[in-house]
């Protein structure tokens, strides 16, 4: 009799106590950003859990793979791909909502630190024969869309594909090559370069800004949201003058960028 008295009171004090978990337990919401953006975003969400009662995630990836992520699940709160040509792609869905500019992407060459190539801001250097060359693969992520955009606008895409030693899924990818010195050069968005576990290993050289047009990191509230009130202030903060400082930071032009005319 005692024994099931205590079973009793154990199964009591476990409802009690989960339930009191549950009460305690932090919302969580869920981030899907593109891998160049990791960081200043993830800098940006400790800032927000610190002043909000939630618990806040990333799934990090390929701009592709992650929107087909988020409309496969129907999780998630907020999508920032490294480009807006998948917000445009994908907006009449339904499932991307309002949205604020973070920042702004920009396309370069990256190479081995001191550039002992002599590679100079042009992408015919790709071509090069004396140089192993990588790009992004255009079907996986934004880097490799915006990587083909700009040398179609060559008449040299094709020919580049065929000389590059592979092509690469994501930003972080081409980096790395870099990194390893399995590449001499890569196309990858100017950003990276600055990351601070990449800036002692590479250099980064500035294409023309009139091939290399800055495009907008556009930071969409998903219609899956559970919290949408949340998650625009989330936005806010991110497109705030403190967001930007470490948008800044980490190397990526901030969200007056064109406004200021530069």
């Amino acid at each position: 009799m005692f024994s099931k008295f205590f079973r009793a009171v154990a199964a009591l004090l476990f409802l009690v106590s989960h339930s009191a978990f549950a009460q305690n337990a932090k919302p969580e919401m869920l981030l899907y950003c593109g891998i160049t953006m990791v960081h200043p975003m993830t800098e940006i969400a400790h800032l927000f859990e610190a002043r909000e009662n939630v618990k806040l995630s990333i799934a990090q990836g390929g701009s592709e793979h992650l929107y087909q992520s988020a409309k496969k699940s129907g999780v998630g709160d907020w999508y920032l791909p490294g480009e807006p040509s998948f917000r445009a792609k994908y907006l009449k869905e339904g499932l991307l909502g309002s949205f604020v500019t973070v920042g702004y992407n920009q396309m370069a060459l990256m190479v081995q630190k001191g550039n002992p190539k002599q590679v100079k801001g042009d992408p015919h250097e790709l071509l090069r024969k004396d140089l192993t060359a990588i790009v992004g693969n255009a079907t996986s992520g934004s880097v490799g869309q915006e990587t083909k955009d700009i040398l179609d606008s060559l008449g040299v895409y094709q020919k580049v594909v065929k000389s590059s030693a592979f092509l690469s899924p994501d930003s972080r990818s081409l980096a790395l090559a870099l990194k390893r010195k399995e590449a001499d050069l890569a196309m990858n968005w100017r950003a990276v370069g600055y990351f601070a576990d990449n800036v002692g290993f590479v250099d980064t050289i500035d294409l023309s800004p009139s091939l290399a047009k800055p495009q907008a990191l556009e930071l969409s509230l998903l219609a899956s949201s559970k919290q949408p009130e949340v998650a625009r202030r989330f936005m806010t903060l991110a497109a705030s003058e403190e967001g930007q400082a470490i948008f800044r930071k980490h190397g990526f032009l901030d969200n007056k960028t064109l406004k200021a005319g530069k």
